[in-house]
This record gives C-alpha cells, structure tokens and sequence, in this order.
C-alpha cells in the first residue's frame, strides 16, 4: 500500500459520535441505546464485544412500545428501522454532507428527506407544513445538507428548496413576490406556468428562533411527497381531477424545456 494511503479504520480508531476523519460525508455513531435510522443509510457497522446489532422495520419491531412512544408518524413508518445492540454504525447519505445536533428540552422542525436518524429521546411528529417532521424532547439527531448549513435568525425570507429546518421559532408562512401574484390575478393570460422564475416563492419566519439553511437550492427527493398526494387525490372529483391533470401536464413541459 502506498505511503499516501488513508489509514484503515477500526472499531478502536472510529470516533464514537461524529463524522469520520476528513470526510463530512460519512457519520459513526456508538450505540448505547436504541436509534432510529432512516431505511438505506447505514454503509457499515461493527459489533462491539462478539454481540450483534439488530436493524428492526418499523412495522415489524420487537420495540412496539417505545416505537409507538417516539414515532408519530405513520406517513413515514415503512422507512425507518429501529438499530439496537452495541457497537459502531456509520451513515451515509448519497453524499451530502452530514451533521450531528443536540436538542435540550426543545423542538426542531426538519425537512424529512433531510433526516437520517434519531435517539430514543425523542419523539417524532408530522409538521403541519408537508415533507417536514418535528423532533421534540431531549437527544442527539443527524441531518444531512447540500453543502455546510447556515444558521440565520428571523426575519427572513428564505427559498424553499435551502431550507432544511428551524428551530424554536413558529412554522413559517409562503410569501409571493408582487410580480408573480400579478400574474396569478391575471391568469385568465393563460401564461400562468410560463412565467415562473423560481425565486417567486419563500418561505417567511418570524419571531425568535434559528433556521437552517444548506449552501445550494439542491433538494433531496422525497418519495413520501408522492405517497401523501396520492392519498389526498382519492379525495377529489372527477373536475377536479381534470384540472390536477392539467397542472401536472403543464408542470411536464417546464421540466422538459
């Protein structure tokens, strides 16, 4: 092996809760308890003492009790396991930067396709606002980022595809830019779809709290987005359904300019 190779880990040399050394991509975490991990994120682990770890669905836990204690959210119960034993497991996430943080008795809201795992202090909500989750109580969590998040205290306006949570703060309401409502009011143009920049809508925070950002507008895909509009489409009639299509169709055609 070359001299200028990275020294190989092992379970004496890997950090027991942060990133691994140089690499902001990839997280180590020691078990002493059980944590909750966001299903495919785990790229390796070692078993501490000649035990095991036990990677548990959601739906199919021996830990019915405590899951159904810390995770309320149903939306989201078939991507998650439960990792429970002694040892070291490490988390990647495509390879978007990966950060620990600490919540005190407190609450953080965070985009869910941004969430790779969480301790049994916490508790787990659906938001109100769509693709988020609320962390509650007491316990370490990690989240990923495109890029190193920015914290920014309100007010502000921030685009909603940078956003990847807030903190301690209420739930933002979205702002329309005057040109874009103009527009909307005038859609009878028919140019409603084709006129869009992309910077016509944030997401606006006020009062006392924290919001973090990630360093570009790249959005993690989130495949519970789909999954909670097909709920909701069973719900529509037959006109309306029409219209969505159309919607649909015209969103269609700006991916494909």
């Amino acid at each position: 092996m070359a001299p200028t190779s990275p020294q190989p880990l092992d379970p004496q040399s890997l950090p027991d809760h942060d990133n691994l050394p140089d690499n902001p991509h990839a997280y180590c975490v020691r078990l002493t308890g059980p944590l909750f991990v966001q299903t495919g994120r785990m790229i390796a682990y070692y078993p501490a003492g000649g035990g095991t770890i036990r990677f548990e669905p959601l739906t199919a836990t021996s830990m019915t009790a405590m899951v159904a204690a810390r995770f309320s959210s149903p939306l989201y119960s078939r991507d998650w396991v439960v990792a429970d034993g002694q040892g070291h497991v490490l988390l990647g996430d495509r390879g978007y930067d990966i950060n620990s943080y600490d919540l005190d008795d407190g609450n953080l809201t965070v985009r869910a396709a941004n969430l790779l795992a969480f301790d049994a202090g916490l508790e787990l909500k659906e938001s109100i606002i769509p693709g988020f989750l609320t962390l509650l109580g007491t316990g370490k969590f990690l989240a990923s980022s495109s890029g190193p998040v920015v914290f920014v205290e309100p007010p502000v306006r921030v685009d909603p595809e940078a956003l990847v949570g807030w903190a301690d703060c209420p739930a933002p309401s979205q702002h329309f830019d005057a040109g874009w409502m103009g527009h909307f009011l005038g859609a009878a143009r028919g140019a409603l779809f084709g006129t869009r920049s992309g910077e016509e809508r944030q997401y606006d925070f006020t009062g006392a709290g924290t919001v973090l950002l990630q360093s570009s507008e790249r959005v993690l895909e989130d495949p519970h987005v789909v999954r909670r509009l097909e709920a909701e489409v069973q719900q529509l009639g037959p006109n309306q359904l029409r219209h969505l299509a159309g919607v649909i169709q015209s969103e269609l055609q700006q991916h494909q300019q």
